[in-house]
């Protein structure tokens, strides 16, 4: 791909941004119809609000996606030519990004744990520190026969889980229909058999799928106040739904999960969460006002504490 394709005549190339608008088609001109006029043209777009490397990130990562180039390709064939197709493919990207769209909802996909994981709108892009959660979980010497995971969004922690415990019956449960559908397109995207499920555990009548030896959440834990202080690429595209807690409660959404989780688990199952970093330290205790052992606060790679590990 890449060199000598199409006839651009003697002038720059116009693309059109969108032929799916009705009524005149917003244009750009590109200096030239080479791989270094699309970086550059990224640079000019982005850069007013992004650092120059975090931008150079971003449309390796479109070229990566759309055309199969890696950051070596880029660098040795930047003044190569792109034929219309390769130019809008690379190109089109940019609406969205300009508007502050998360890149993996412009792709359309995210990696975590090796998977390649669908999103959108309707579900949270997966963070570090959940990769980290599910670590922590494989490296915990636990073998589950049945997992649960609450609040399962894009179904990354239970496929990540159904992936390492694959004799496991992992259960994904979201009050989301979108996010479900969502997850339900991952596993078959991944091959992995998860029972995907729709529940709100803010309803006392929720029951969780007895006889779990796992249950694992990653719920709301921002409080709503701490909305502004969010990049706005988060606050403006990511769902409320899974971000927000009420900042009278919250820990809400973990009370609920440690209340239907403890009908749930077998004697000796565990509990896992994520949490705020300045609110997850009094999880362990309302765990064990509960009648959870061993309920531990656990660190990320950061050293903020991040998580919690309870014992039924």
């Amino acid at each position: 791909m890449g060199k000598g394709r199409g006839d651009h005549g003697s002038g720059p190339p116009c693309v059109r941004e969108d032929e799916t608008e009705a009524g005149d088609l917003c244009t750009v001109r590109l200096s030239s119809n080479t791989v270094g006029a699309v970086l550059d043209l990224y640079q000019r777009d982005l850069g007013g609000r992004l650092p120059a490397g975090e931008v150079r990130a971003i449309a390796e990562a479109v070229f990566h996606h759309h055309l199969a180039w890696d950051r070596t390709r880029l660098i040795a064939e930047r003044d190569a030519t792109l034929s219309e197709s390769e130019l809008l493919r690379v190109y089109l990207p940019l609406k969205r990004l300009r508007s502050g769209e998360p890149l993996q909802y412009v792709l359309g996909s995210t990696s975590f744990h090796g998977l390649t994981i669908e999103v959108g709108p309707a579900v949270l892009i997966p963070r570090p520190e959940t990769e980290e959660l599910v670590d922590l979980i494989m490296r915990s010497g636990q073998a589950p026969a049945r997992i649960v995971d609450v609040g399962t969004g894009s179904g990354c922690i239970a496929l990540a889980l159904k992936r390492h415990f694959p004799l496991a019956e992992v259960h994904g449960l979201d009050v989301s229909d979108a996010a479900l559908e969502i997850a339900r397109r991952n596993a078959v995207r991944s091959g992995l058999q998860v029972r995907w499920g729709r529940t709100d555990v803010l309803d006392e009548r929720c029951m969780l799928p007895a006889g779990a030896d796992l249950v694992v959440s990653n719920p709301p834990y921002i409080p709503r106040t701490e909305a502004l202080s969010l990049d706005p690429h988060v606050r403006d595209h990511e769902p409320a739904l899974a971000l927000f807690v009420d900042d009278e409660d919250p820990l809400r959404f973990h009370r609920a999960i440690g209340r239907h989780a403890m009908e749930a688990l077998v004697r000796g199952g565990t509990l896992w969460f994520e949490g705020h970093h300045r609110t997850v330290g009094d999880v362990p205790a309302v765990l064990r006002a509960m009648g959870y052992q061993e309920a531990t606060l656990l660190h990320d790679l950061s050293g903020a504490p991040r998580f919690v590990r309870a014992v039924r």
